[in-house]
Order: structure tokens, then sequence, then C-alpha cells
């Protein structure tokens, strides 16, 4: 996987707010170098988000989101602004443009925005080539026609950027162990390639100087003939047939429910589930993926999951289900959310939407943990995070 295809997921998502005509997207093509975005004097010229991912050094892998005027009018844009507060809920970082000297109601909502969603932000002054004189103060001032303090802007945004050493598998496994990835190819795999999870948990195993052993779910016997994991690795379909042939002694455990783990959702998550067991006839289920993809007939989100549902509480329910950045704000409306495990969206999306669910009082929970709950081995796949375990009666 090269620099520049470095999943949306892992990368640090910068987003750039402010009113019409402040100057926001003349800022992020001075900060990226490129033309990305169409600059005018009319107001309202950025209409729907613009993304940009790149190598943004010294920062690395980011996401630059160019969003429309926060003080767009009219119908229009009304639906603009809603697009801009859903970045909202993705930005790790945000780059507050004016062109004034002063706050205005507009800019002021979007600080409150930012400290109430805790996102890290800083104030930019653009258009500092039209000043007499550039006033000492603490802000920061920028032309993005002269060039002036762009590069001082990168320095500062990578300095707001935290370190995050949190990995996938990598504190599961020591120097020379054997880790069985289990990962069915089937009419609903992507042809000729891994699933980004997948992809992720070998290189993780690399990193931490770990053996992988990648095997489809009929292969799993024989390869346990042969060797003995200290740890087997699951996709969520097969999760029954993997636990049944795997030995007690030896840990069990799926994608989806390490990536909520690495997403930072899974305690969340492991406390949701217990909702299926009290659902009722005619309730209603949200089913929500990350990602867009081509459905296919038996699609795990769509078709395998409420007919695994149906056949556990041996109740009918009724089902939505959203993918990509759609997600309801609105969430009263369900008995149980149940989200995939988030590999394409970033941690504070997925958090945001796992806090929008606990905000409204809604159980939240995600795939692998909601197939190993109903297939009774969700304490035996949690034994890997005891203090997790103990909840699982």
């Amino acid at each position: 996987m090269g620099l520049n295809s470095t999943p949306s997921g892992e990368r640090v998502h910068i987003a750039f707010f402010g009113k019409r005509n402040s100057g926001k997207s003349s800022l992020v093509n001075a900060v990226t170098g490129q033309n990305l975005c169409v600059v005018s004097d009319v107001k309202g010229t950025t209409t729907d988000p613009v993304y940009k991912s790149m190598e943004l050094l010294p920062l690395g892998a980011v996401m630059i989101i160019d969003t429309a005027g926060f003080d767009d009018c009219g119908e229009l844009g009304e639906m603009r602004i809603q697009k801009t507060m859903q970045v909202l809920n993705k930005t790790d970082i945000a780059v507050l443009v004016t062109d004034s000297e002063t706050s205005d109601e507009y800019e002021t909502k979007l600080v409150n925005l930012f400290r109430n969603k805790k996102i890290p932000y800083i104030t930019v002054r653009n258009k500092c080539d039209l000043l007499d004189e550039i006033p000492e103060n603490d802000m920061l001032y920028t032309s993005t026609l002269t060039g002036y303090n762009i590069n001082l802007l990168k320095e500062k945004l990578a300095r707001m950027v935290k370190t995050d050493n949190s990995r996938l598998i990598g504190n599961l496994v020591k120097p020379d162990d054997f880790v069985i990835l289990v990962t069915p190819v089937d009419e609903s795999a992507p042809k000729g390639r891994l699933i980004l999870p997948q992809q992720q948990a070998i290189r993780d195993i690399l990193d931490s100087r770990a053996c992988s052993v990648v095997i489809q779910e009929t292969q799993l016997k024989n390869t346990l003939e042969k060797i003995t994991p200290s740890l087997v690795i699951t996709d969520s379909q097969v999760f029954k047939s993997v636990s049944a042939q795997t030995p007690e002694n030896i840990p069990l455990t799926s994608f989806s429910i390490l990536m909520a783990k690495y997403k930072g959702f899974l305690d969340t998550a492991v406390d949701g589930v217990s909702k299926i067991k009290s659902l009722k006839d005619g309730d209603r289920i949200l089913i929500s993926e990350g990602c867009t993809h081509h459905r296919q007939c038996k699609d795990i989100g769509t078709v395998k999951l409420p007919n695994w549902l149906r056949d556990y509480t041996k109740k009918d329910f009724k089902f939505e289900f959203s993918s990509g950045t759609e997600f309801p704000e609105n969430l009263s409306q369900y008995s149980l959310v149940i989200h995939c495990g988030g590999c394409m969206l970033n941690s504070r999306e997925v958090q945001s939407r796992m806090e929008r669910a606990v905000s409204q009082k809604i159980p939240f929970t995600n795939y692998g943990i909601s197939i190993a709950y109903m297939n009774g081995i969700l304490k035996r796949s949690l034994e890997i995070f005891p203090e997790l375990a103990e909840k699982i009666n």
C-alpha cells in the first residue's frame, strides 16, 4: 500500500470552515499546492464539501476538506450548511478562516461547535495582503496571494496532531508468534484483493515480527493440526464454524471486534449487544456501513444479519440501512443500531456516531459482536480483553 493509497480512515482529517468569501478555498489551494478548489469572488462558489487525500509534510497522510460558507442562505444554502455540519463529525483538526479582526455570529457559532465536539482548531486571518500593516497579536495572518505564513500554518497544523500509537493487533502478539487469519473468499469478497481490516492485520503482524497464516475456513482444521497459533482471527460471517473448529485453549476473535477496539467503541458495542435479547416484534433496527459497495445477494449487512436476527429472536423487525457518509442525526425511532467495524471511517467519525446513539439512549453495537453474541461465543471472543469478557454472563 503506497503513501497516497493510505485509507481515508487512517488519515488525519483537516477541515477548513468559515463564511462565504473568507478565502477558505484559496487557503486550501495554497496549503495543498494545487488548484483543488474553484475560487471566485462570487459568494457560495463552494457547494458540496471538497475532499483531497494527500501527503502534507511534515504531517504525513491527511485528508484536506473544503466546506461551504457557514453563512450560506436560502433553501440550497441550508442544505449546504447541513453538509458542512456532517463534516464536523469527522474533523480531527479545524481551521477557521476569517478575513475580519472580530468574530461575528457565524464564526462564534463555529467556535462553539469546535469546543462542544472537542475538535482542536486554529483561527487564521486570511487576505492580510489587503492590510496596511499586520497587527502584532496572537492571530495567525496569511495571504494566499503572496504565500505569507502558509508554511507556518502547515507547521502549526503539524504540531496540533496528536500521535496515536494504537494498533490493531500489535499489543496482542509477540515476535515469532503464529496468527491464523481466516478470510473467506465468497461472492461478497472483493475480486483479487483482501478487505481493509485483513490488509491492516497482516501489516500489523509483520510490524510485530510475528507470522501470519492466511487461510479460508475450510483449511482451518488441517492448519491447526500443523501449527499451534497464539491467536485465531476470523471474518465474522464464519464465526460459528471457526469457533467449533478452534480448541478452547487457543484465543479466538474477529476482525470486526478488533476494529471496534481500534476505533474506540468496543466497550459501548459490548454493552449495547445485550439489547438483542429484549427486542420485540415490529422494532426498528438500523444497520449501518461506513463504506459504499455493490450489494451482493448474500450481503452481510442487508441479508445475512437480518436473517440471523430473525432466526435468533424468532421475531420480525423493520430494518433500515445506511452506508457511506449517511447516518441519521435523529435515532429515536430505532431500538438498536448495528454498525460495521468502521474501517473506512476515521475514529472521530465512528465515535461521533456512537456518541449520537448513546446521547439518545439507543443501544449501539457492531456486526462482529452481534454475530458472536447470537452464536453464544461472545465471551470467548473477548477473552483477549479480560475486562470486557467479565461483563458477559
